[in-house]
Parts: structure tokens; C-alpha cells; sequence
């Protein structure tokens, strides 16, 4: 038969081909669509959180264990000799450990606000950790206190201090004033994306306090339920 030629006959497409060939959907990637970027903010905010609470936790706890170590060491005279003197942080100044009871009251305060009250709450946590820093090196070289202990120790107004020496606690409290700066630091970059205290929790939020159910009217005759809505401090009248 030579007036009929053969027709070309399709070949199927290989599996490889179907799925390297450019009819394979968006589905492809394995972290396509907006929900892979969600989820990647929500673990960036847990890792900031985390990380803002441990600089804060960690930098209080510094600055207050700093403020009641002894911060200058001297020696002032005395009618027997030479008397030796100490003056502690909260004695030289009390505003680094005030400052850290601030500011880690604030690290907590930034769950239960939201939006302008975060911002403020998180501002106040850095100038709380600026504040520390500023106080606790002004008072690393500070000689009043110890002034002030020698007077005390020898009876006399006037009496001078020898021999002063500043321990290293001082410095312990500015890095814990650092420490808490960078806690507000983080929660003024990232504080928006943390999460906030349910509603559940907030006054008159919630819907336990909508689906309370009226008290009923007590039935006139029974007497048991009259008594009963007495004793809750129901006029029983009010409703016949």
C-alpha cells in the first residue's frame, strides 16, 4: 500500500520530564506561600523573647548582687590606731538596684500591654539599663559614702579617710546596666511581634461574663425556693 503513510504516534512524557518541566505548579517548593514566612517571624519573635528575658533576668540579677557588695574599702584614724572602713554599692548609691527592680518589673509588664503602652514599657526598660550604667561608674570612684563610715566609726565629723581602695563590684553593676540596656534595645526592635496576655485574663474580657444565666423566678408556691432566693440576697417579690 504505498498511498498510505503512517501517522506519528505520540510518546508518553517520562515521569522526570513531568516533574522537571515547567507545567510542575507552585506547589514545588518546599517552603512556598505566606504560611512558611509566618511561621519564620513567629520563631524569629520566640528567639528574641527568649533572648530579651535572659539579658534581663541575668542583668538584674547582676546589678543586685552588685549593690550590696562592699564598693570602697579605706581607713580613717582613730584615738587607737588606724580604723578600716568599707562602704557598700546601696550605701554609695541606691539607684543602680532601683533601677534593676524597675526594669525587670517592666520585662514583665511588656506581656500585659500592647501596641503604644508596649512601646512605652519597653523605652522605660532601656533607660532603666542606661540608668544603671551612668550611676553604677559615677559611683565606682565615689568617696563620700566612705566618708560618711569613717565619721560614724570615729565619733568625729572631720575625719578623713586613708588608704582608699574601689573593689571591681561597681563594674559588675555597669555590665549588668548593659545587659539590661540591650534586653530594651531588643524588645524596642522586636517587641511587637511578641505575644500579649489573653483577653481572657483582662477585666470584664472573655466570654464567661456574657453567657451568665439569669436567676430564675422563685415559684410562689414553694416555700423552699422563696427561702433560697432570701438567702442569696434576692427579693423573691420582685418578679410575681
Amino acid at each position: 500500500m504505498e498511498g498510505v503513510s503512517a501517522a506519528a504516534v505520540p510518546q508518553p512524557r517520562s515521569a522526570e520530564g513531568s516533574a522537571d518541566g515547567p507545567e510542575a505548579g507552585p506547589e514545588a517548593g518546599p517552603e512556598a506561600g505566606p504560611e512558611a514566612g509566618t511561621s519564620r517571624s513567629r520563631g524569629s519573635g520566640r528567639r528574641s523573647l527568649a533572648a530579651a528575658l535572659l539579658l534581663g533576668a541575668a542583668g538584674s540579677a547582676l546589678v543586685l548582687l552588685a549593690a550590696g557588695r562592699t564598693w570602697t574599702i579605706g581607713a580613717a584614724a582613730s584615738a587607737g590606731g588606724q580604723l578600716q572602713v568599707t562602704a557598700t554599692g546601696k550605701a554609695v548609691t541606691g539607684l543602680p538596684d532601683a533601677l534593676a527592680l524597675v526594669g525587670l518589673a517592666a520585662l514583665v509588664a511588656v506581656f500585659a500591654v500592647r501596641r503604644a503602652g508596649r512601646l512605652v514599657v519597653c523605652l522605660l526598660l532601656a533607660l532603666c539599663g542606661a540608668g544603671t550604667i551612668a550611676s553604677a561608674a559615677a559611683g565606682a570612684g565615689d568617696t563620700s559614702a566612705l566618708d560618711a563610715a569613717a565619721a560614724k566609726a570615729s565619733g568625729l565629723s572631720g575625719t578623713t579617710v586613708q588608704h582608699i581602695a574601689h573593689t571591681g563590684w561597681p563594674w559588675v553593676a555597669v555590665f549588668g546596666g548593659v545587659l539590661l540596656l540591650a534586653a530594651g534595645l531588643l524588645a524596642l526592635a522586636r517587641g511587637a511581634h511578641w505575644p500579649a496576655m489573653s483577653a481572657r485574663y483582662e477585666r470584664g474580657g472573655g466570654a464567661a461574663g456574657k453567657t451568665r444565666s439569669p436567676r430564675s423566678t422563685p415559684d410562689p408556691e414553694r416555700p423552699e425556693e422563696m427561702w433560697k432566693a432570701l438567702d442569696r440576697g434576692e427579693d423573691p417579690t420582685d418578679r410575681l
